[in-house]
């Protein structure tokens, strides 16, 4: 497993980038899905709490399966917020999401069980061969912003253990509508009801919402026991503090579902030692109920975020509209522009031919100082002409200034 185990993608572009920029490079690294704290500072009043813990000593283990007061806050905040109703003892708290999504693997999928998840993706590919599973990958297009549908599921899903999906997603920034995921709903149902009058295991559902509360202008954030509470038994939710807080680094994230898969997801976590700071927990249940500020704050980010987006993607229209051959899909939600640059074949000033996504990749870093990551490194085919912008890092008149390089770069092109 090891042997075969490769490395983020995204990791590796990003490091290669931070070491041209070291060496001097001018260059718009828009790569990691990560914020710029000096851009976007967590909330002060998460800040304050958590060195207020630490002066107060919070600094032992914490409870395995997280701290009571967050789990109960937690409870709360998304009954509140969401309509989501998850009793403390169905909530489970670790170091971030990634642990829980890699818990939620362990707990629910044998060795060569099918596990099926579209691509674009993050990381289900990894934690699908962290598991032995055998995975199977759904491929989208713009045509329904990189969203399955529920007829492109029905025949993989006849004998899988796990489907895993993303809403918002991470790479498009896009998101369900409320029919495309009643639509899948409704056939994992199907499938489960047939199931459980076979006696076989059920099919069970990942969903991960990490992105929701960032939802942009009219976007709605749909979830599948909101929509259908009969697949409440089946559902395990990917939720935390790290992208709608800019806390990335804070690392508290949870996860909820039927207790019994919880009780096995804390058991499998408290074995890897996957907790949570107990300071940041702490300050976290405090902030979790301040809701003035967390209204304040989600309003100031969702604004902040949604500006550059914006700006971004009426940076490509407006090259597209000069005849480049460039696109990009309207945002939604979260911190990411689905861009196209659909310059294969194309030929540079020097003569070389543009060849393969890796290539462009490479022409736009190079003439344009745009660092952006394609959509191959989500699962995607390698012939794929689509990327993801992201703006964590982005300061307010970047897209200006990428949108000027860029057309240079492209004006370059023949």
């Amino acid at each position: 497993m090891a042997e075969a185990l490769v490395g983020s993608e995204i990791i590796k572009l990003a490091g290669e980038i931070k070491a041209r920029i070291a060496q001097g490079e001018s260059i718009f690294n828009l790569t990691i899905g990560d914020f710029d704290p000096a851009i976007f500072p967590i909330p002060k009043e998460l800040l304050e709490g958590i060195l207020a813990k630490y002066k107060a000593q919070h600094t032992n283990y914490p409870a395995a399966n997280g701290m009571q007061e967050l789990r109960e806050a937690v409870s709360a905040f998304i009954e509140k917020r969401q309509g989501l109703k998850y009793s403390a003892n169905e909530v489970l708290i670790a170091g971030g999401a990634r642990p829980l999504i890699y818990a939620a693997y362990q707990a629910l999928v044998d060795p060569k069980d099918k596990v099926v998840f579209p691509v674009p993706s993050w990381n289900n590919n990894h934690y699908s061969h962290l598991s032995g599973a055998h995975a199977e990958l759904i491929m989208t297009g713009p045509e329904t912003h990189f969203m399955p549908k529920a007829e492109q599921l029905t025949t993989a899903l006849k004998d899988a253990r796990l489907l895993a999906l993303c809403s918002p997603l991470n790479p498009t920034g896009t998101v369900f509508s409320k029919e495309q995921l009643l639509g899948i709903c409704e056939l994992v149902l199907k499938i489960n009801q047939e199931r459980l009058q076979q006696g076989e295991k059920p099919l069970y559902l990942l969903f991960d919402q990490i992105y929701w509360q960032l939802t942009l202008g009219e976007t709605k954030h749909y979830d599948p026991v909101s929509l259908m509470p009969e697949l409440r038994p089946y559902t395990v939710y990917i939720d935390g503090l790290s992208k709608a807080f800019a806390a990335t680094g804070v690392r508290v994230g949870w996860a909820m579902g039927p207790e019994k898969i919880m009780s096995k997801m804390k058991s499998i976590l408290g074995h890897v030692g996957a907790w949570s700071p107990k300071a940041e927990q702490l300050a976290t249940a405090e902030f979790l109920g301040m809701d003035d500020a967390v209204d304040a704050y989600l309003t100031s980010i969702k604004s902040r975020v949604s500006q550059r987006l914006n700006d971004f993607y009426e940076g490509f229209q407006s090259l597209k509209s000069e005849g480049h051959q460039v696109d990009a899909i309207a945002p939604q939600a979260a911190i990411y522009l689905t861009a196209q640059l659909n310059l294969i074949g194309k030929r540079t000033e020097n003569g070389q031919v543009l060849e393969n996504t890796a290539e462009v990749t490479d022409y736009v870093l190079r003439e344009a100082g745009l660092a952006i990551v394609p959509f191959y490194a989500f699962g995607a085919e390698r012939s794929s002409t689509w990327f993801r912008i992201s703006v964590g890092t982005a300061k307010d008149k970047d897209a200006h200034a990428v949108t000027a390089r860029l057309r240079t770069a492209l004006e370059k092109l023949s």
